[in-house]
Formats: C-alpha cells, sequence, structure tokens
C-alpha cells in the first residue's frame, strides 16, 4: 500500500527547551520542522498539525506542498493534534501514520518500510516503527477502524491508550538504530547529538 497520509504533529510548545522553539532549530541548513516534513513529503501526502497563524513554524513550511491543519487548542497537549489531524483527512481514508517532527534520525525510506508493511486488509490495525533491538517508538500508521478512538483521546498522552488496548493487533517494524525513538526535546539532547553526529 501505498500513498498513506502522513500527519505530523508540529503543534507543540517545546516547553523543555528554554524558551527556544525545538522546530526551528537548524538541522542540515534548514529548520528542523522543514527538513521533517520534506522528508515526509518523499513518503506521502502529508498534513501538519500547527499553533494556531501567525506562528513562525508557518514560515519554516513555506512553499511545501502541505496541507496544514491549525490546532487552536493545542495548549491541550498531543491529542488536539491528533483530533485535529484526523478529522481533517479524506473519509475514504484507509490509515494514517502519525509522525513526531523532533525525531531527527528518521529518513524518507524508514517511513517507506514502515508503510510497505501496511495491509489494511490484515486483521493488523496499528504498524509501528522500532529500534532494530525491538523497542517501540515511531512512526505508527493506524487503521481507519481505529480513528474514532483517535478522535475520542484527550490530554497530553499521545495514541497510548489505544495502542495498549489494540497491542495483540500491532505489528512492530525495525528500523536502523535508534532512529524510531531519539527525540531533541532539551538543549542538551540537541548538544549530545550534534557532537555525536559531528
Amino acid at each position: 500500500m501505498t500513498r498513506i497520509p502522513i500527519l505530523l504533529l508540529a503543534a507543540g510548545r517545546s516547553s523543555r527547551m528554554g524558551g527556544a522553539d525545538k522546530l526551528l532549530q537548524v538541522v542540515d541548513g534548514a529548520p528542523l520542522l522543514r527538513r521533517a516534513a520534506r522528508i515526509a513529503l518523499d513518503a506521502g501526502p502529508v498534513w501538519v498539525a500547527l499553533p494556531p497563524a501567525p506562528h513562525p513554524r508557518y514560515t519554516a513550511l513555506a512553499g511545501l506542498d502541505l496541507m496544514t491543519v491549525p490546532v487552536p487548542d493545542a495548549e491541550e497537549g498531543m491529542n488536539a493534534s491528533l483530533r485535529r489531524a484526523v478529522f481533517s483527512l479524506p473519509k475514504d481514508t484507509l490509515a494514517a501514520m502519525v509522525l513526531l517532527a523532533d525525531l531527527p534520525d528518521l529518513t524518507t525510506e524508514d517511513l517507506a518500510k514502515v508503510m510497505r508493511a501496511v495491509d489494511p486488509g490484515s486483521a493488523i490495525r496499528i504498524w509501528r516503527g522500532a529500534t532494530e533491538d525491538g523497542a517501540p517508538g515511531h512512526p505508527v500508521v493506524f487503521h481507519h477502524a481505529l480513528f474514532p478512538e483517535l478522535l475520542a483521546l484527550e490530554g497530553d498522552a499521545g495514541a497510548q491508550s489505544v495502542v495498549a488496548r489494540h497491542k495483540d493487533r500491532l505489528r512492530l517494524v525495525p528500523l536502523p538504530g535508534q532512529h524510531a525513538r531519539l527525540d531533541l526535546d532539551t538543549p542538551e539532547a540537541w548538544t549530545a547529538w550534534r557532537k555525536a553526529r559531528g
């Protein structure tokens, strides 16, 4: 299956960054958010959940062929973004990939590998990226049968409760190294990542 919509969640506040916006940190000559969006666009159509405009993150995405989804209740947490993004999808969507914008090691090939595992006709309902040693991470593809549960989520816990309820219908897809789990939420994490990257 190809052309699965990708929901890029980018409406959070970067509250652990000491006032800086982690999604506007420059990586490979571009803001992390723009880099993540480009990687996603090479794998499928992209919907980006964003804080209400005006916001610098819109500028970071200027010129890219994607859908922006304003999240006026972003202060609630991640599930406000999930609800808004899922609701904005075409009604005939068979599955959707949820992708966090602060995972700097994920590649287009990683996203494509998870997508290639998706079979909407199977008994599986969740396809989830994992580290090479099997620790669950991102991205996560949800079958459309689970969309009502995603639309009912509240708070900032993400879709963990949905994943837990359907753990017997989940398939892990190993990705290289720690691609599926390495996120950059603090200045210290950024410093360590840049040092390791050289």
